[in-house]
């Protein structure tokens, strides 16, 4: 038996998708279904709520990151094993880059590519009746996209209930929530999106709060009814990201934080062991490891810290003399020379890169990468093609004089030009990867 699968979508972020998406996991769950949240395009913070919810691990499927035999894989295994699948959108459920069609990195991609139906949330705080041209622009924009029920959110009182979800239903589109305005199920946000899951006090209350909505707002037999078979057709890994190495240190703590469970996945069932370790507690990556890694996260935060960690400093100066090392946007800003805190406060970095970064005279980079690889690293081979991401407002006040890691490109292919470090054994980018380009 496969899952069956329902996107939940919207026409903009912060129109309350992902509130609904949580609330829905874990009602759901409690009703004893085997849930898998799922995620439309980069994004690291969602998937640790999903995983959460449910206690199964989340998964990305981005339309234009990977391959479609890796999308294929990747959606057929999350519904190996689950009764039902729930798709949060990314942004807007049509919102994506121009290009090959089918593979815009929208979720409505994912909508067409497996008949999954979506359902609508819709803020209608300061509007009634114009909620129902909205729910027909997105019924009728694209044929092969269908729009199965509509959740009407923030509603101010009954009557704004009434007159929404009688114009809603007009056009013939099932109304199945309808969720009143509560500031309490406000999720914090900082700078690069949604304050992660573990940093929750008190995560399960959040996340059961969020439950008690769905259970009083939605109706979870019609959400069950509206999701269709979700049945990918054929899929390998042959894209996914190789293990850099057998055994793998991981920097892993509230300073670094971003690393998408696939590519973790695909490290294991390659037979590879990641070993975690905290930088903030002063640990450095074990000996018997072979290659090192730092995600992303938010150094930026904790640079006091982190210059302070002098056994972390020391074992990683060690360990970088005979093995590699990569770091990836915060892992990256980690690994060079000093970082600028947001309030202008310096720190010594680890040097093992020649670049020096700033929080504080900030830039917001943001979109789809297609990086070349100029040399053998952790990545991959020299000459590939890598597919991923840049979402960060630190900016390189001074590059220095390493040897650049990537020829880099946009979504579209734009050139961008040379990118990252490379010295010895050590590599890094604010390039996030997701995984190798494929036909």
């Amino acid at each position: 038996m496969t899952a069956r699968a329902i996107i939940v979508g919207a026409p903009r972020s912060g129109s309350g998708k992902t509130s609904v998406t949580i609330g829905l996991l874990r009602a759901l769950a409690r009703r004893g279904l085997r849930v898998r949240g799922a995620k439309s395009g980069p994004d690291y913070i969602d998937p640790g709520f999903h995983e959460a919810a449910t206690g199964l691990a989340g998964v990305n499927l981005d339309s234009w990151a990977m391959a479609p035999s890796l999308l294929n894989g990747l959606a057929r295994r999350a519904a190996e094993d689950a009764d039902i699948v729930v798709l949060e959108s990314a942004m807007g459920l049509f919102d994506g880059i121009p290009g090959t069609p089918g593979r815009s990195g929208a979720a409505s991609d994912l909508a067409a590519l497996y008949g999954i139906p979506t359902l609508l949330v819709l803020d209608v705080s300061g509007q009634s009746t114009t909620v129902a041209a909205v729910a027909k622009g997105f019924a009728t924009y694209r044929p092969d996209v269908r729009i199965a029920g509509v959740v009407l959110n923030r509603l101010g009182s009954e009557r704004h209930r009434r007159l929404c979800a009688q114009a809603v239903e007009e056009l013939g589109l099932p109304v199945v929530g309808t969720v009143e305005r509560d500031p309490t199920l406000t999720m914090p946000e900082r700078h690069l999106g949604l304050v992660q899951a573990g940093e929750h006090d008190d995560l399960m209350a959040f996340i059961d709060r969020m439950a008690d909505m769905a259970e009083r707002s939605i109706d979870l037999d019609a959400v069950i009814e509206l999701a269709a078979p979700l049945s990918p057709q054929g899929g390998d890994f042959a894209c996914a990201l190789p293990p850099p190495g057998q055994r793998i240190a991981l920097a892993q703590d509230r300073a670094f934080t971003f690393l998408y469970p696939h590519v973790a996945r695909h490290w294991r069932d390659q037979g590879a062991e990641i070993v975690p370790f905290s930088p903030l507690a002063d640990e450095a990556p074990r000996p018997d490891c072979d290659a090192c890694w730092l995600p992303g996260g938010y150094p930026e935060l904790h640079a006091g810290a982190l210059a302070s960690a002098g056994n972390f400093r020391a074992g990683m100066a060690v360990f970088a003399t005979e093995k590699p090392v990569h770091g990836e946007c915060g892992g990256f800003m980690v690994l060079g020379e000093a970082l600028e805190d947001a309030d202008g406060v310096t720190h010594r970095m680890l040097g093992l890169l020649g670049h020096t970064t700033s929080f504080a005279k900030r830039k917001m980079n943001l979109g789809y990468r297609q990086a070349h690889l100029l040399a053998d690293c952790s990545l991959g081979q020299a000459n590939d093609t890598i597919r991923g991401h840049e979402f960060h407002y630190a900016r390189i006040t001074d590059p220095g004089s390493d040897s650049a890691l990537v020829e880099l490109a946009d979504g579209q292919g734009n050139s961008l030009g040379p990118a990252g470090g490379r010295r010895g054994h050590v590599g890094g980018t604010f390039f996030h990867a997701i995984a190798r380009a494929g036909a």
